[in-house]
């Protein structure tokens, strides 16, 4: 073997195991949230909270994540991917297990809102990292299979919490978060910074001492928006993150409740549903990622937005006890299509030098979608019903769709070539 096939030897091995450790963490990433879910009624009865007091945990985690989220981009260009990647996994673990040590509503929304900080920033490390480890021509079929991570990550915390909630109570649905600070001290000495990472840095150490005062003074937000191009990237995928969160989080927070309230189902039932669905949601982010290296990011992006942007209606209008099954298959495939591509475009749309602190931003500002999803449709289900709302998100996926695909080139700054 030469010291060429060697060397691509061996970073072949470095990115799978990259991704190992990437897909384990996005996986607890989307455990955790789930989490807070399984175990609001029990400790909203123990610490005697008001609906209030117990939804506006829910506010404080997506507030965590979207700061952490943006900050977690701006520390991938400053200090590195893996590094970042390390650290906020240590930070959303140790807060998370901490939760279980708390007594009172504002002990618990502190220490929920510091590990939420990690869990925003984690998902853009993560997403940042692989998109310059991994070739191109295959890159949108192995960030598609990341995205999968999540939805994992949801059907673990289903099992976690029907084996520790009945027998061990809330607080150690908590404490087994600490395990992954294992992962993160591996991680940290088994992989090295990508390389478009490092020649960035090494363009920024080489650039003239005037230079260099100027660039640190201007910082990345002030070098993206001085950049035409870079500001119009940034904000086009601001609003179409911020509809794509909108749908996405709409539907997690009262697909459930429509079930239960509108079709009548019982408990049981609704969460074999809701499974089936977030199965169907893996399947989707990863073939949609192997789509897309062969069809084009644009393409397949748009194709699931607007595909989730038609069905929604259909499953309001015309659903019944004997079609609501495969509908819900179809419908979490769709809807799992734009997230198995979107960290890849993104990703593609900007140069190494700001990349973390684009994509960070762009999607961490869009979190205002996610955020006001719940009121919004909460108020159609108080005037009229959930099903209204679920129509409204339906508006919210179809302009997520036609935002990148009349606007946003795909490849713009590959990585690979960077």
């Amino acid at each position: 073997m030469t010291n060429t096939q060697a060397t691509e030897a061996g970073h072949s091995k470095v990115w799978i195991l990259a991704f190992i450790f990437c897909f384990l963490g996005l996986m607890i990433d989307g455990a955790d949230l789930m989490l807070l879910s399984y175990s609001l009624t029990s400790i909203k009865a123990e610490f005697g909270l008001t609906a209030v007091e117990a939804g506006s945990l829910g506010s404080i985690t997506l507030a965590g994540m979207a700061i952490g989220g943006i900050y977690g981009g701006w520390a991938c260009d400053r200090f590195g991917r893996v590094r970042t990647v390390s650290w906020t996994i240590v930070v959303f673990s140790v807060g998370t297990a901490v939760l279980g040590l708390t007594h009172s509503y504002l002990q618990f929304a502190v220490a929920r809102f510091i590990a939420s900080l990690g869990l925003g920033a984690l998902y853009v490390a993560c997403n940042t990292l692989m998109a310059e480890y991994v070739p191109t021509k295959y890159r949108t079929t192995v960030l598609g299979t990341l995205q999968a991570g999540w939805s994992v990550g949801y059907i673990v915390a289903t099992l976690l919490a029907g084996w520790l909630l009945p027998t061990y109570g809330w607080r150690y649905l908590f404490y087994v978060a600490i395990i992954p600070v294992v992962l993160a001290l591996v991680m940290r000495r088994a992989v090295p910074e990508p390389q478009s990472w490092i020649w960035a840095q090494a363009a920024r150490g080489s650039e003239t001492p005037k230079a260099k005062a100027a660039g640190k003074s201007e910082g990345a937000f002030k070098a993206i928006f001085a950049n035409p191009q870079a500001r119009a990237m940034f904000l086009l995928w601001a609003a179409t993150a911020g509809f794509l969160q909108f749908g996405y989080y709409g539907v997690n927070n009262w697909l459930p409740s429509y079930l239960e309230t509108e079709m009548g189902m019982n408990f049981k039932s609704m969460t074999a549903y809701m499974v089936g669905s977030y199965t169907a949601m893996i399947l989707g982010k990863i073939l949609a990622g192997i789509a897309a290296d062969w069809l084009g990011r644009r393409a397949v992006f748009a194709f699931g937005a607007l595909g989730t942007a038609v069905f929604l209606p259909v499953i309001v209008l015309y659903h019944s006890p004997d079609t609501i099954l495969w509908m819900l298959v179809v419908f979490g495939f769709l809807y799992g299509i734009p997230y198995g591509v979107n960290a890849t475009y993104m990703s593609e749309s900007f140069e190494a030098r700001y990349r973390g602190t684009a994509v960070g931003g762009a999607y961490n500002i869009g979190r205002a979608g996610a955020a006001v999803a719940p009121i919004i449709i909460g108020f159609f289900a108080s005037q009229s019903s959930i099903g209204l709302g679920f129509l409204v998100m339906g508006g919210a996926y179809f302009i997520c769709g036609i935002i990148p695909a009349l606007f946003i080139r795909e490849k713009q700054f590959d990585p690979e070539k960077q």
